[in-house]
């Protein structure tokens, strides 16, 4: 289990949707671990993009018109693909991001699901159904789902083999045409992904990946698809939205959080301690759903930070491309520079470190130690801020409605936990966050990986959904197709229309006592 080899990264690299990449400018692809270079990307324009999006529109027309379920063989046997290759992938995932083995393992795993997840239920849920019409057994009524087009996929760093083609293979599925910008930091992990698409039996055009910068190919994805999936900033995400707004075209967008978790004064702690580190650390804290805000009762609240951070405090960090590790670098400067700037901030106005707190440069460029902070108040940047690092606070509350309220208090809305005495008191605690997904007795995954439920964020956390019939039916148009008989709206036979239209208001109103109306 290396780092994937120059003979992997040019394999790959000719994949790109560019048609003359030997001859354009190139990006260095740096392994997180140490720093240094292992690969070059070219670097794609506008025009390449335009170019992508055109040939995928033209391939479109052929995709659309095989059924769902000749689309979703493709997809079936990319899912098998995927867990046949998680060892190449898991270790390219590694090398981009610097995150430990089980998370690359989390993403091939998810990858896989929920291509499996939509090339089952797909079909199913692409099919014309029969509504009700307007007049029983006068109006017949069929719903049908079309594709919009061609999808415009914005991917991040932190997941870049999920967030590059989970959304992809729902659209796929629907009949589209996707491209991909994924992000410089990481597309060889798309790339890796792109290849085994096309293995199982998709056409290239069909799943474009254009690598460049988000102000050049981003904007592009923006003025030329139909419809723009984009996972990122809160901030950003605003933007395309009000770029897409301008457009009219659908946006849907997986956003930022300051996740919170909720232990009751009833839970079992040695079970909270375990869930909340890694409800934390996943994936060194890079990830929208992790938590970064602890609310404990105050009953077990000094209990709760002694053990917590004794079990941080033993957490193993490492580089290396196997199991051994409970925690991985960060992924760039910029992030390592971010979650130290809020813990020092943090500590220079009064907060405590009970664990961590520190680079590691013994370990690589990009370590950061776990750390556990409390005393934290609302004037800290890490406090109302998402560090999006492994930096998290503990607050002791008086009660499980101050800890509700508390954990309400944000303009985010993206994912919560909850760990408590029992499920029914865990059930009603969920019931009151105000967060797209809730997760009881575990920080994300639950959610996460339930494939056939909807996941997305409320307030600024994001728009729409993916996973589940939310994450494949909004890369489609809806069409309803009515036909009349023998009665009209307006006439029937051989009653004259004045006296149709005098009794249509009392024969409407009688419809509610017909089953089902």
């Amino acid at each position: 289990m290396p780092k994937p080899t120059a003979e992997y990264f040019a394999r790959l690299g000719a994949l790109v949707a560019i048609d003359d990449a030997a001859s354009r400018p190139t990006r260095s692809v740096l392994e997180a671990f140490s720093g240094t270079e292992m690969a070059t990307i070219p670097v794609a324009t506008a025009e390449d993009l335009e170019t992508a999006v055109a040939r995928a529109r033209q391939a479109q027309q052929g995709w659309a018109a095989r059924t769902p379920a000749e689309r979703a063989q493709i997809i079936d046997k990319f899912s098998d693909l995927v867990f046949r290759n998680a060892e190449s992938l898991m270790d390219i995932a590694q090398a981009e991001t610097g995150k430990a083995r089980i998370y690359a393992q989390e993403e091939v795993i998810d990858v896989a699901i929920t291509a499996r997840h939509y090339a089952t239920a797909g079909p199913k849920l692409l099919a014309d159904r029969k509504v009700k019409g307007m007049l029983p057994g006068a109006t017949s009524v069929r719903v049908r789902h079309l594709p919009k087009g061609v999808i415009g996929v914005i991917s991040p760093w932190n997941y870049p083999l999920t967030l590059a083609v989970s959304d992809a293979v729902a659209a796929l599925v629907a009949g589209n045409g996707v491209v991909v910008k994924p992000d410089s930091q990481t597309p060889y992990c798309a790339l890796a992904l792109a290849e085994l698409l096309y293995e199982a039996g998709l056409p290239r055009e069909l799943y474009a990946v254009v690598p460049g910068p988000g102000s050049v190919v981003g904007q592009a994805i923006m003025t030329s698809t139909d419809y723009v999936m984009f996972t990122g900033s809160s901030a950003t995400g605003a933007t395309l939205a009000e770029q897409a707004g301008r457009r009219l075209i659908g946006f849907s967008a997986e956003l930022g959080g300051k996740n919170p978790l909720v232990i009751t004064a009833n839970a079992d702690i040695a079970n909270a301690v375990q869930g909340a580190a890694r409800a934390s650390f996943s994936n060194s804290g890079q990830l929208c759903i992790s938590i970064e805000r602890i609310y404990v009762d105050k009953r077990i609240a000094d209990e709760f930070a002694e053990r917590f951070a004794a079990f941080v405090s033993m957490m193993k960090l490492s580089g290396a491309y196997d199991f051994t590790a409970d925690m991985g670098s960060l992924a760039s400067a910029a992030q390592i520079d971010t979650a130290e700037a809020h813990v020092q901030d943090a500590v220079a106005k009064g907060a405590k470190v009970l664990a961590g707190g520190k680079r590691r440069p013994d370990l690589g460029p990009f370590f950061f130690e776990p750390t556990v902070l409390t005393d934290v108040t609302d004037d800290m940047v890490c406090y109302g801020n998402e560090t999006f690092g492994p930096v998290v606070s503990i607050y002791p509350v008086d009660s499980t409605d101050e800890a509700i309220k508390l954990a309400n208090d944000t303009e985010y809305g993206l994912n919560a936990s909850v760990f408590a005495g029992s499920s029914a008191e865990a059930q009603a605690v969920a019931e009151r966050l105000r967060a797209g997904t809730v997760n009881i007795n575990e920080g994300y995954a639950a959610a996460w990986a339930s494939t056939a439920a909807p996941m997305g964020g409320m307030g600024i956390s994001g728009v729409g959904r993916r996973h589940g019939e939310e994450g494949l039916l909004k890369y489609t148009e809806a069409q309803t197709i009515a036909e009349q008989r023998f009665i009209g709206i307006d006439r029937a036979p051989f009653v004259p229309r004045n006296i149709y239209r005098a009794i249509t208001p009392a024969a409407v109103r009688a419809l509610k006592y017909l089953p089902g109306r």
